[in-house]
């Protein structure tokens, strides 16, 4: 038995090794058995924005809550948390400051946003736009809706006004915006995908992103090792949930003054993540003159009457980077009978209509830059046989100990109750 135990450790230290070394001199096995490439396949500026594997800790304490009939994990999908819960840790003024050190500020730096930027501003809120069709804010139902939500909690005031103030993006491609089809969007999901600044990971009530069927294949493959595996839930600086890549868009909603304290709070977090997936990709390429105090995510933060609207902009300096919010606009949409209520959808259409397509170009051309992936078809072939292999190999090895094993057993050279039986036994066939 010990002799066992022993070639078992001798085994596995030579297959460490092996594996090392075999890492450095393929990158195949370090796919196969990590799921990501190894950092030393790529340029070290790349290293930055590789995706990271879930840990096997992590899905292990989620299976474990899952399979618990009375944890909150049974009743919430893991990719949601109460409203209370998931804001919790957003109530705390101090939380301005661990944004802070983690270098995002929620306010302008001192050049402010670029001129490009500002001029895009007046663009987006000034455009026209037609009000929305059967709209809850139309002239005979704009008072009584507004009155419908008062004392009403963040669900109703999510249901009955957040539509008219960030339209649908989705909705507004199933109703003729064809452009708009490269957008997905999610409602009150976790951004399980991403990484996150602080704990917990953002989970906005709304938030816009582009859809993987926006990027061709190529492009995709060029992603594919800040990406990771997105359906394991992987964790990348470029995705928000496993669905959404590049989110430039994030809405909290909430009730009552103090609370947009919060949602400002929530919505810092949210688009300074945001804003890194770009800032990451074309640091890779030290395209950082191409963003530098340029706007690359919106968020809006309202409740029941005020609304407010924020750009967010990454500023370099000395090889540094930091993150900073520009107010963009506040108000309060009720006000002089509702001579504003539909300032918010104009800006926010605007920004599907007008600015997505020049942002998603931008984002394009980064990705066309990145270096090319090894033809995806052979790697997952040789993927295949390389983990067969190994597959085999460790097979043989288990079956060889336990056969090992087993002689032991049959032949114990200490005396044991029941072993006397078998000696006799032999007695009589040799006789």
């Amino acid at each position: 038995m010990k002799r066992a135990k022993l070639l078992r450790g001798r085994n596995e230290d030579e297959q460490q090794s092996v594996t090392s070394t075999d890492h450095k001199a393929n990158p195949i096995a370090s796919w196969v058995q990590n799921n990501h490439w190894p950092e030393s396949f790529f340029d070290r500026s790349m290293n930055r924005v590789l995706a990271r594997k879930k840990s096997a800790s992590s899905v292990g304490s989620r299976s474990r809550k899952r399979s618990q009939p009375g944890s909150a994990s049974s009743v919430t999908p893991s990719d949601q948390k109460p409203r209370e819960e998931k804001s919790a840790r957003y109530r705390d003024v101090r939380y301005n400051e661990e944004l802070q050190d983690k270098k995002s500020y929620m306010m302008d730096s001192e050049q402010g946003i670029s001129d490009e930027s500002k001029k895009q501003i007046v663009t987006l809120l000034n455009s026209e736009q037609e009000p929305p069709q059967d709209s809850s804010f139309g002239d005979t139902l704009f008072s009584r809706t507004c009155q419908s939500v008062v004392d009403r909690n963040e669900a109703r005031i999510n249901r009955d006004i957040t539509p008219e103030l960030v339209p649908s993006a989705e909705k507004l491609t199933h109703r003729g915006a064809r452009k708009l089809g490269c957008l997905i969007e999610s409602t009150n999901e976790g951004w399980s995908n991403s990484m996150p600044l602080t704990n917990p990971r953002p989970q906005p009530d709304y938030s816009v992103g582009f859809k993987r069927g926006a990027f061709s294949e190529a492009q995709l493959e060029k992603m594919a090792p800040m990406i990771g595996n997105r359906i394991a839930g992987d964790q990348s600086k470029i995705m928000a949930t496993y669905l959404i890549y590049f989110p430039f868009l994030s809405c909290e909603v909430k009730r009552g003054f103090t609370s947009l304290e919060e949602a400002d709070r929530q919505n810092a977090h949210t688009a300074t993540l945001a804003v890194r997936g770009v800032v990451e990709l074309f640091m890779v390429l030290k395209r950082e003159h191409d963003i530098d105090r340029k706007i690359l995510a919106f968020s809006v933060s309202h409740d029941h009457r005020q609304v407010r609207l924020y750009g967010h902009y990454p500023e370099f300096k000395e090889g540094d980077v930091k993150y900073y919010r520009h107010t963009i606009r506040t108000f309060d949409f009720t006000e002089l009978d509702g001579k504003e209520k539909f300032t918010s959808y104009r800006f926010i259409k605007n920004v599907y209509e007008i600015w997505m397509p020049q942002h998603f170009s931008m984002i394009c051309s980064a990705i066309d830059q990145l270096p090319g992936n090894p033809d995806m078809t052979s790697l997952q072939e040789s993927a295949l046989s390389h983990h067969l292999e190994r597959y085999s190999l460790s097979q043989s090895q288990s079956e060889i100990e336990s056969a090992h094993e087993s002689q032991q057993d049959a032949t114990p050279n200490t005396s044991f109750t029941g072993a006397g039986p078998a000696k006799k036994q032999r007695r009589r066939r040799v006789n």
